[in-house]
């Protein structure tokens, strides 16, 4: 006969196992979505999204970012694609580090077949990065870019060479004198990559122009390029985002909070038509 501290016992395990069986019942939900898109558009979807997520089974939210290990998965997906078949890779980003998004953006360029960017909310940093690498950038209308100029720990590279500049060299310490000659090479080495990723898809003076815009710190780093802008700077944007794309994001939970900051219900909205 069961006793009430089996069924406590039950109750706890079942408890415990809830965030890590919502994560499986996720994962499996993404993988038949992929195989949708994929099927649809005949091409090898590779999903880069950094989103916080209730990770554990004490449900702390884990922030994400651009670092080696996805650049090894990205270029392993890659490896595993015939070089016929056309990639599209859906971006949600804030960034990360530079070597492993200057990793993914050169393997992007490389693929013979058309590479696809997809960004439904943002893709800032090194995720423009790699959208620069792609053939089209495929962006919904209130999404956004972001600069990709370097930043040296807290401060971005152009803002410190621009502040030596400012003061007399007597009076700038050797600490941040060295700081300065790493942040001007950190933006020559970011102008030439982005050279790098941009040539054979445009005129030589267009490449120089948006090397430089984007690079060399005229903007902060949290600049948001909105679709308008973009379509501006002459970058190859459009709004044709499918449906699947969305659905997808939607399998990607934030952290569940105690009480939400946007309510609504969701179902479509349409107008009365007279």
């Amino acid at each position: 006969m069961t006793g009430w501290g089996d069924i406590f016992w039950l109750l706890f395990f079942l408890m415990a196992m809830q965030p890590f069986l919502k994560q499986k019942f996720l994962e499996i939900a993404r993988q038949k979505t992929i195989e949708a898109i994929e099927k649809k558009r005949g091409s090898r979807v590779i999903l880069l999204v950094h989103r916080q997520e209730t990770m554990s089974f004490f449900g702390f939210p884990v922030m994400r970012y651009i670092d080696i290990n996805d650049s090894e998965e990205v270029i392993r997906a890659i490896h595993l694609t015939d070089k016929d078949v056309p990639i599209d890779i859906i971006l949600h980003t804030p960034g990360g580090l530079v070597l492993a998004a200057l990793q993914i953006a050169l393997a992007i360029k490389k693929h013979p077949a058309k590479v696809t960017a997809f960004i439904p909310h943002y893709a800032m940093s090194g995720g423009t990065l790699i959208a620069l690498a792609c053939d089209e950038i495929v962006m919904d209308e209130h999404a956004v870019l972001g600069p990709v100029d370097p930043q040296l720990g807290q401060y971005p590279a152009a803002s410190i060479l621009r502040a030596v500049k400012r003061k007399p060299i007597d009076k700038v310490d050797d600490q941040t004198l060295i700081l300065a000659d790493v942040a001007e090479m950190a933006l020559k080495q970011m102008k030439q990559n982005l050279k790098l990723i941009l040539d054979d898809k445009y005129p030589p003076e267009k490449i120089e122009e948006l090397a430089d815009i984007l690079s060399q710190g005229y903007f902060t780093h949290d600049y948001p390029i909105t679709f308008e802008e973009a379509k501006r700077l002459g970058l190859p944007v459009s709004s044709d985002m499918p449906v699947e794309v969305y659905q997808l994001m939607k399998l990607f939970p934030q952290p569940v909070k105690s009480s939400t900051s946007v309510e609504y219900i969701p179902l479509p909205k349409k107008g009365t038509h007279k």
